[in-house]
């Protein structure tokens, strides 16, 4: 979690797409064939229902990424088709990482963390390999 900036529009959305997809691009090719059954799109930000649900103060605080869905070991054929999603959100991203070199790790790190989540590991197991 991280805290709130002020407003940045510094990069447009698609250089901001063409980012996450270098960033989702660079996971190794033997976890790539799971990411199939995974949505990964870009919104600008989590609003207060979400932030609240997940215990973040969102007048203090907010998210980078969200991953919705099962884990690798508890997806069931029978859960309706529907894909996972993991969010990434682009405004506190831009807001918190004033220039392409640092916001380029930091879309990364928030990739990774997300698959993490779509792999089985919790946040504990996530910051102790750096992703937290």
């Amino acid at each position: 979690m991280a805290r709130r900036k002020g407003p940045a529009d510094w990069i447009t959305r698609e250089r901001f797409a063409a980012l996450v997809l270098e960033a989702v691009e660079s996971i190794p090719g033997e976890f790539q064939q799971h990411l199939a059954r995974v949505e990964i799109v870009i919104e600008d930000q989590p609003d207060a229902t979400t932030l609240r649900e997940l215990g973040v103060d969102p007048d203090d605080e907010t998210l980078y990424g969200l991953y919705q869905g099962l884990p690798v070991g508890e997806y069931e054929i029978s859960s309706g088709g529907l894909p996972d999603v993991i969010v990434i959100y682009a405004r506190p991203l831009c807001e918190d990482f004033g220039d392409e070199y640092h916001l380029r790790r930091e879309i990364r790190k928030t990739v990774i963390h997300e698959v993490g989540h779509f792999f089985g590991f919790d946040d504990a197991e996530l910051e102790k390999k750096g992703y937290g």
